[in-house]
């Protein structure tokens, strides 16, 4: 079974052409573009203020756990024009990028390198932007 996704409107209206320039463009990434592309189209879209807390969304902050290594990673999860590996601020469209967009803590998402699959668990979501604007409108 599949894990639920989620993705908020803002992010959605966002992605969508973001997406599509790079299909345009980026043939080597296409297969990854296209795997986002339909958990996009699967995921439910909710309103920003009612995306759940542990969800990872667009310039959220997540842990994850590659499931092979033990390695855990944090990162934000940004728009390709943000991203700067020095730090930690990965692109949407970097495998682990778009691996990681809609779910939840405590799933685990595979996507495929090279030679093998690798797999990481959704440890936690730090930072969710969010939060942070609800919490600026109390």
């Amino acid at each position: 079974m599949e894990n639920k996704l989620y993705i908020t409107q803002k992010d959605m209206e966002r992605l969508e052409p973001v997406l599509d320039a790079a299909l345009q463009k980026n043939s080597q990434q296409r297969d990854n573009i296209e795997r986002l592309m339909d958990d996009l189209d699967r995921a439910d879209i909710v309103d920003d203020m009612n995306i759940p807390d542990d969800v990872v969304t667009m310039n959220s902050e997540v842990t994850v756990i590659d499931l092979d290594s033990k390695q855990q990673m944090t990162f934000a999860l940004v728009f390709p024009e943000n991203a700067d590996l020095d730090d930690k601020k990965i692109s949407i469209l970097a495998p682990v990028g778009s691996a990681v967009l809609g779910y939840r803590v405590g799933d685990i998402v595979e996507w495929r390198v090279p030679l093998y699959k690798r797999r990481l668990k959704i440890d936690r979501v730090i930072q969710h932007p969010e939060q942070l604007k609800a919490k600026k409108k109390k």
